[in-house]
């Protein structure tokens, strides 16, 4: 429609305005509800050019367009915008065009560009919490959106399966898992464990101790007892306990977490995992082989969460083999003179000439930081797929700096397809008993909270008493459809740049703006169209206004489509389809469907049902919804 009104000012500009006009100056936008129109015009544009009021400029294009184009009933003009009144027929033959497409909405296959999505990126020290669900559930949606747009997508994960945090584990394992009676350590094979959260139990445990040791060497200070501490800490214990005098409690309490952190920097416990990561970056065959051992544990505890939440890879990429490829590059870098050293050997890149700061990329010690693994990661991932026109990172946004700097370096390096590299920067999920601690074991676990919501929607489906007749495999697999979908439709309906806070039990209401809502709407018109048997040809017939908006809203998911994808965003589907069942549930209610007695009407009443239903099955896939034909 919008492509029509526009060939025609264009092709007749000289005859309306005196001259040829660009494409740019014709704008339309939705028409406001309170306005009789269905499409509307921006006129101020035109106004200038015809050297009049926007009222008779609107009447002049209205009435020319209206002579022009069959499919504009009427027209009227408010406040220098052009509403154009479609006629019923044009959106009946939509209807009809709608109903031929099985994949409406969607572009060709592959006809794109390719983009790489990399979305979970676990640490092998944890299981996946509350976090990580929406994390995922984002970017698989992200990549759905852009293959439905038409892009080849590689789905990636980068497994953070190195590092300090993941010594802290191994060493908490080596040094407090206790034997059972026949001398074994803790496995998930004689506990009954899962793995990954046998491994998360020993990240805690090692934060436990550590904090113990971190008090009692403060304990000790403030005895008098320094032993075997040097100077410099001796004199910043004893600055900053001086520095208290005068402080407000806060001020106090931001001193003492500093002393903290001095004593934690003293612990023994540190000291051992930093000295087990030298040893692990020197190929310890020791440490390798517990770093093995514990990293299968959480490989095999991630997948089962993975196939739960309904997510997959087309590749993996694992630190413990890009942080070499990192290492080389900032070798690389510090002969071209990007990266400098410094006296005590670390290396860094100065990046204050662009608004940022210095940045490090390799320890004194000569092990790697996040920076260099994901410097080598990336290079990795463009010499694996040559053709890629993009990243998208799907990483929270307490990352922001990082991805700024990585970005820059990748370019200082040489590489301009770093300009096309994106971060998909995401609110935290909130719960209403605060922030979530890994360190501390706070977090809600994601295996936990999808069992709960399962169990919840099973629930709640029981109480209403539709599922007489299924089988138990049936139900199970409906409680999990309706369970899973409010979960992801829960956290996929808020934008991704917004904070949320998670309510778990609001996920799985059948009524507002809800996965389960939406389900329900699907499966009423299945079991509506079941009841109508076979369906006739749709042909022109008079249509309602609740009909016509319908048609209207259908008519828009190919261009919702493509906003979600140039935004990256779910929320606009998920919000679209949540109007479009709305729309359809006040047409249920206000127009009559199986018991219309006119065969035409009642023909094509059907078939917008069957679209409507069609239309909400391919918007929920896009977010990795299903949708019931029974619930």
């Amino acid at each position: 429609m919008e492509k029509e009104i526009k060939e025609v000012l264009i092709t007749n500009s000289d005859a309306l305005f005196g001259f040829q006009i660009e494409e740019q100056l014709i704008q339309f936008q939705k028409t406001r509800k309170d306005v009789e129109g269905d499409l509307t015009l921006v006129i101020f544009p035109f106004v200038k050019l015809l050297k009049t009021s926007p009222a008779d400029a609107g009447e002049k294009i209205g009435s020319f367009l209206n002579s022009e184009l069959d499919f504009i009933q009427d027209f009227n003009v408010v406040s220098g915008f052009l509403n154009f009144i479609i006629t019923g027929e044009y959106w009946v033959n939509k209807l009809k065009m709608i109903e031929r497409n099985s994949r409406f909405g969607y572009a060709s296959k592959d006809s794109k560009p390719t983009i790489m999505v990399e979305y979970s990126s676990p640490n092998t020290n944890k299981p996946l919490h509350l976090g990580h669900l929406r994390n995922n559930f984002l970017g698989y949606s992200v990549a759905e959106i852009l293959k439905a747009n038409g892009h080849k997508v590689v789905k990636a994960q980068i497994i953070n399966d190195r590092g300090i945090h993941i010594c802290k584990s191994m060493l908490a394992w080596e040094k407090f898992s206790p034997l059972n009676n026949k001398g074994e350590k803790e496995t998930p094979e004689n506990t009954g464990v899962k793995g990954d959260k046998l491994v998360g139990k020993y990240y805690v445990e090692f934060d436990k101790q550590f904090n113990a040791e971190a008090r009692s060497i403060i304990e000790l200070w403030e005895t008098g007892d320094f032993g075997g501490f040097n100077n410099y800490v001796i004199a910043e214990f004893n600055r900053l306990a001086d520095s208290k005098t005068g402080k407000d409690d806060k001020g106090i309490a931001g001193i003492d977490t500093k002393i903290k952190d001095l004593a934690k920097n003293q612990t023994s416990l540190l000291l051992e995992a930093k000295q087990m990561l030298v040893k692990w970056e020197g190929r310890d065959p020791q440490v390798y082989l517990l770093w093995t051992t514990m990293n299968g544990w959480v490989y095999k505890g991630f997948e089962s969460t993975y196939e739960v939440m309904g997510v997959d890879f087309d590749k993996l990429y694992y630190e413990s083999d890009t942080f070499v490829l990192g290492k080389d590059l900032v070798a690389e870098g510090l002969t071209k003179g990007v990266f400098f050293k410094k006296d005590d050997g670390s290396v860094w890149i100065d990046l204050s000439d662009d608004g940022l700061d210095e940045k490090l990329v390799l320890r004194s010690d000569g092990t790697a930081v996040y920076m260099t693994q994901d410097v080598g990661t990336a290079v990795d991932r463009y010499k694996d797929y040559p053709d890629l026109d993009g990243i998208i990172y799907t990483v929270g946004n307490e990352q922001d700096y990082h991805f700024k700097v990585l970005f820059l370096i990748l370019y200082k390096l040489g590489y301009n397809w770093a300009k096309n590299c994106f971060h998909l920067s995401y609110g935290m999920v909130d719960l209403p008993t605060g922030k979530m601690k890994s360190r501390e074991g706070t977090v809600v676990d994601a295996d936990d909270l999808m069992a709960d919501v399962v169990n919840s929607a099973k629930e709640m489906t029981q109480e209403r008493g539709y599922i007489d007749g299924m089988s138990d495999d049936d139900k199970n697999e409906l409680f999990d459809l309706i369970g899973m979908g409010g979960l992801k439709y829960y956290l996929l309906k808020v934008d991704p740049k917004k904070r949320m806070m998670f309510n778990p039990e609001e996920s799985i209401e059948l009524n507002g703006n809800t996965g389960p809502f939406i389900q329900y709407t699907h499966a009423r018109i299945k079991s509506l169209l079941r009841k109508a048997g076979d369906l006739g040809q749709l042909k022109l017939v008079s249509i309602t206004s609740e009909e016509k908006e319908i048609m209207k809203h259908l008519a828009e998911f190919s261009s919702v489509v493509s906003e979600a994808s140039k935004n990256y965003s779910p929320a606009l589907i998920a919000n679209y389809t949540y109007e479009l069942v709305k729309l359809y549930n006040h047409f249920y209610q206000a127009v009559p469907v199986l018991i219309e007695k006119d065969e035409d009407l009642k023909n094509m009443r059907l078939i917008l049902s069957k679209n409507v239903a069609k239309v909400i099955h391919l918007g929920m896939r896009l977010l990795g919804v299903k949708v019931p034909e029974i619930m």
